[in-house]
């Protein structure tokens, strides 16, 4: 039997599509609680229940013991045990707010993380308790259990499918259990039978009296394709679609310094542009590609993202989603709102200590942009659109995409330099790290590295090691390159953002940059055709380049931008017929950048700055 199939024999699904509003519902619960737990009811054998899966008289046969209909009987509450898994904490608020609830109704209850639980040893005990188990478990990628609850989960699914146990293993447990999701999760938002896989036919034991969890997940799954159908009309027919920026969104983004840009777009200050404003040195793409930091613009058309990596920098306060479901905004409207923006946070560094006067002069003539702020650019409908603007401007493009969306990616015109985000080599890896909300993401993946092969461009991995994560699958990255061909693969340690209750991700998980460089050297010797070429050791970046790029003994992987902007030109004139390649807009690499120079990858022009901090003083770092 699949898992958790004796728990959804009879689920009710509560998913909230907000989750401000779980207070409200916890109290609904309670009241069912109250409803279906604390009356005494009696049924005439052979007597069949209403069809309607909330009535008293709809739930209490499967209550009482699992499947089999029930003769006249009392049923009577000891307490009530909430048990809950929850990955951001929601569940968790959930939980307490209904333990507040049953304890108003004169109910002795206990709140449980499913992840400091047993059900070994306490599970069956309370089949022939008199207390009702109520299990809040929020979705997590691909529908299934946060990692708080995945040791549960996981022992549910085996006893279930142990001949040595039972299939009744359970048989007298009362429960509930209710899932918490968001529409963003599509596929795997409010059908039940996707999220735990059970199993119809098993559960329903040939009986009609009740909707059980699989007729409700077929429900809801048919009112959803209804709902998409008819948003599809309506979207023909010119009705308005809902702003991606949402008010709290807004706010929450505006507090980590956003500069937000009509309904979907977005750009902020990059901490190494303000560095470079001071002479204190500039990014790593400065090293590798010869980018001016305070040149660079950081922006995005699309805050939403596909994924919900653990190192996400932005703690996931960005929208997610699989298709472009909002209002658009025009990319000439996002492009002169961006450099409005962008210039008006440069000339705030006017007369503050420090700053170079002829630094602050060039950054307001933006030169590159980084598209790569936060969500995935490519899912703006009018991507292309957005990069010929740019480049009409004179500025170059730096795309960063998170390898969910391959079509698009064929579809994308020329950049000056595509990123793929390869956070992991396998599938089970991929799932952990970047928590993909795709169903099919590990097929889609692969695809759009199969996409990158086929760009002329330059392209570029962008490997990000986290410590006890991924770090240990050299083979299989081997392997992936092979796959996408890619210019330049840069392996970068993972950045760590501060907690946040949306990743696991602590300091422990930072891998020092002796670990980075042991790792592409070890990488280095799986890739004949490839060989190391730069390093930024304060970023703890190393930059591994395909041969090509190493002429007379030189290595060229910085970038010719008034070529680029040449060639560029001279395609956009031609109607696309005009292409050109990678090797006709490099530049030398100048040997302070080198891997192994004594700079490691400090730009001599700059002076570097060291703050005074006791802890890196003790640690020797």
């Amino acid at each position: 039997m699949d898992t958790w199939s004796y728990f959804y024999t009879c689920l009710v699904s509560v998913w909230l599509h907000r989750f401000y509003i779980y207070s409200a519902v916890a109290f609904g619960i309670g009241l069912w609680v109250v409803i279906q737990f604390t009356t005494t009811r009696t049924k005439r054998k052979g007597e069949k229940s209403h069809k309607n899966p909330f009535s008293p008289e709809g739930t209490s046969d499967k209550l009482g013991n699992g499947c089999a209909p029930l003769q006249a009987q009392e049923v009577h509450v000891a307490g009530v045990k909430i048990f809950y898994g929850s990955q951001t904490g929601t569940a968790k608020r959930f939980a307490k707010a209904l333990a507040e609830a049953v304890t108003s109704l004169n109910l002795p209850v206990e709140v449980i993380n499913m992840g400091d639980y047993d059900p070994e040893d306490g599970l069956a005990e309370e089949t022939s308790s008199r207390n009702i188990c109520v299990f809040l478990v929020a979705t997590y990628t691909e529908g299934q259990p946060p990692e708080s609850a995945a040791w549960f989960c996981k022992w549910l699914e085996e006893a279930a499918n142990d001949f040595r146990v039972g299939k009744s293993f359970l048989q007298g447990l009362r429960y509930a259990v209710f899932g918490l999701g968001n529409s963003a999760y599509v596929d795997h938002y409010n059908t039940a039978e996707e999220l735990f896989e059970t199993s119809s036919e098993e559960e329903a034991g040939g009986t009609d009296s009740v909707i059980d969890v699989e007729d409700l997940g077929n429900i809801m799954g048919h009112m959803k394709k209804a709902k998409r159908e008819q948003e599809l009309q309506e979207g023909a027919a010119g009705a308005e679609r809902r702003e991606m920026i949402t008010p709290a969104l807004r706010e929450a983004l505006n507090k980590q310094g956003y500069k937000l840009i009509g309904s979907h777009s977005g750009v902020k200050l990059c901490r190494w542009t303000k560095s470079m404003l001071r002479g204190r040195g500039g990014c790593y793409k400065h090293t590798f590609y010869g980018i001016e930091s305070h040149r660079c613009m950081e922006a995005t058309p699309s805050l939403a993202c596909a994924n919900k990596c653990v190192f996400c920098w932005r703690h996931h306060t960005n929208p997610v989603g699989t298709e472009w479901r909002w209002k658009m905004d025009q990319p000439e409207l996002i492009l002169q709102e961006a450099l409005e923006k962008h210039q008006n946070m440069i000339r705030q560094f006017k007369g503050v200590s420090g700053v170079k006067a002829a630094r602050l002069e060039e950054a307001l003539a933006v030169k590159h942009c980084a598209l790569s702020l936060v969500g995935e650019p490519i899912m703006y409908p009018h991507i292309n659109r957005f990069v010929r603007l740019l480049h009409q401007h004179g500025i170059s493009t730096f795309l960063v995409t998170n390898a969910q969306f391959p079509e698009e990616i064929r579809r994308l015109e020329p950049v000056t330099q595509l990123y793929i985000s390869v956070d992991a080599s396998t599938k089970e890896s991929l799932r952990r790290i970047d928590r993909p909300l795709f169903k099919d993401f590990w097929q889609r993946f692969l695809d759009s590295l199969k996409a990158l092969a086929e760009k002329q461009q330059r392209t570029v991995y962008r490997l990000t090691l986290v410590k006890s994560w991924n770090v240990d699958e050299l083979k299989a990255y081997a392997d992936l390159i092979s796959l996408g061909k890619p210019d330049f693969i840069e392996v970068k340690g993972v950045t760590y953002c501060g907690e946040s209750s949306a990743s696991s991700l602590t300091m422990a998980n930072v891998p020092w940059h002796g670990e980075v460089v042991s790792f592409v050297q070890e990488l280095a010797r799986l890739l004949p055709d490839y060989g190391i070429a730069c390093e930024h050791e304060h970023s703890n970046c190393l930059l591994l380049a395909h041969s090509k790029f190493q002429v007379d003994g030189e290595w060229r992987t910085w970038i010719d931008y008034g070529r680029f902007q040449e060639l560029v030109r001279e395609h956009e004139r031609s109607g696309g017929s005009r292409t050109f390649t990678a090797a006709e807009y490099t530049a030398r690499t100048p040997p302070w950048a080198l891997f192994g120079a004594s700079e490691r990858g400090f730009d001599p022009l700059d002076v570097r700055f060291q703050r005074k901090n006791k802890a890196r003083d003790i640690l020797g770092c």
